[in-house]
């Protein structure tokens, strides 16, 4: 049985409330160091540097709440790691755009309310990561499946959550197993809830949001709506691709040159490593990477060239500069060439050996739809789960892949680069 309302939760959920942020922003991140601000300058709207900077705040500030706002809709979003990376973002950006176009602004100004939109980041982050909405769950069917967690209450009688929905208060939201046969009382109480605008989710939605993994054992249980992801996104996603290699070609040069040198000083054997992957609508390609093992022989055998795909837990084949190079995910920079071939993607599902591929593919259920993106350098599954092998894990990964497809979007992308830059300073996942 789950626990009763938390008072605390019902407290604090009026600060996820969207029209309460945006005023929260407004003011705290704008309106109040402006204020303290003029208290020294004596400045006025009509001078044009404190109209630029005004504007330049504010579109920052306003962005900061709108893509945390985003990210925290997707599953496994530490959403406290991101206060920071996002604010420097925006108001980076308003930073860039303003000294572009030279007109004058206010540098004190825009640093004072960079410090107090992030401080308001953070406080509202902080105090609302946990409340969301408090979810009725109606017995019956799986919805023993889900989390025992503080804003899941279990719906004590019809009658108690009829009274709940007649009243129409709170940020509330019903859940239940809607495959199951449900009583016409419950089904017409899925139905009032919806006419009152509360949400009625079906419990694998819920799980879906908590665990970032999309579960298919039978195609008639897809909830994919479509089984092909969003294609104008996708076109949009490939020409961004290739412009992000392009404008970042000088520093990848110089870094690709590095690495180089420090490997061919460092073992003896080729720079790259040049392996077949399974790629786009299962599309074999040369994928390339920078070497991390010592040269060896590998055996023609598929048994044995499948077991050579597998790179174990202090894996003696590593190399010393290899073993840096996994760490901080340099050795994928080559791929830069896949993605200009239209090979790969910055961000997808990763490319599997062809020996793991097909041996994934005929022991899991669906293993080749995770192909129909392309595969990226970084990925959902790889940020949130690391370097995998054995089937019970690759099944687990494959829920991930799932997710991105069903999900994706520039949003999701945007999370997953945060991740990928959080994942290679901590370092987490690399064999």
């Amino acid at each position: 049985m789950r626990q009763a309302i938390p008072q605390a939760l019902g407290d604090k959920r009026v600060l996820a409330r969207r029209d309460v942020k945006i005023a929260l922003y407004i003011l705290l991140g704008l309106a109040v160091p402006f204020g303290f601000w003029a208290l020294f300058e004596r400045p006025t709207l009509e001078m044009p540097y404190i109209r630029n900077t005004v504007w330049a705040v504010a579109f920052a500030n306003l962005s900061a709440w709108y893509a945390l706002d985003k990210l925290r809709q997707y599953a496994k979003t530490r959403q406290l790691s991101y206060v920071m990376p996002v604010n420097f973002f925006t108001f980076g950006l308003a930073f860039l755009v303003i000294g572009m176009t030279r007109v004058p602004f206010s540098i004190p100004l825009m640093t004072l309310c960079f410090v107090f939109t992030l401080a308001t980041s953070y406080v509202l982050t902080a105090r609302t990561r946990i409340t969301g909405r408090l979810n009725y769950v109606v017995p019956g069917g799986r919805v023993d499946d889900l989390p025992d967690e503080n804003n899941y209450v279990t719906a004590q009688s019809l009658e108690e959550l009829q009274m709940i929905v007649a009243n129409g208060t709170g940020h509330i939201a019903i859940v239940g197993d809607l495959h199951f046969d449900h009583s016409p009382g419950w089904e017409r109480l899925f139905a009032s809830a919806a006419l009152k605008g509360i949400p009625v989710y079906h419990y694998r939605q819920m799980l879906e949001s908590q665990t970032g993994q999309v579960r298919i054992n039978h195609l008639s249980e897809n909830e994919f709506g479509s089984l092909i992801p969003n294609l104008p996104y996708m076109a949009a996603k490939r020409i961004a691709d290739v412009a992000v290699v392009l404008v970042l070609s000088p520093i990848l040069i110089l870094v690709l040159l590095l690495v180089a040198i420090t490997i061919k000083l460092d073992s003896r054997g080729k720079i790259l490593f040049v392996q077949e992957r399974m790629g786009f609508r299962e599309e074999p390609f040369q994928m390339i990477k920078f070497r991390t093992m010592h040269d060896r022989v590998v055996s023609e055998d598929k048994d044995q060239r499948r077991e050579d795909s597998m790179t174990k837990d202090d894996d003696d084949r590593v190399t010393r500069v290899g073993r840096f190079l996994r760490k901080s995910r340099l050795d994928e920079l080559p791929q830069v060439w896949n993605i200009l071939r239209g090979d790969m993607s910055w961000i997808g599902p990763r490319p599997e050996a062809i020996d793991l591929s097909e041996w994934y593919e005929s022991e899991i259920p669906f293993y080749s739809y995770r192909h129909i993106v392309r595969p990226g350098i970084t990925g959902w599954a790889q940020v949130n789960q690391g370097h995998v092998t054995d089937l019970n894990a690759v099944n687990h990964k494959l829920r991930f892949d799932f997710y991105y497809v069903k999900h994706v979007s520039l949003w999701l992308d945007a999370l997953i680069a945060l991740k990928t830059v959080r994942v290679i300073f901590a370092g987490i996942g690399a064999r």
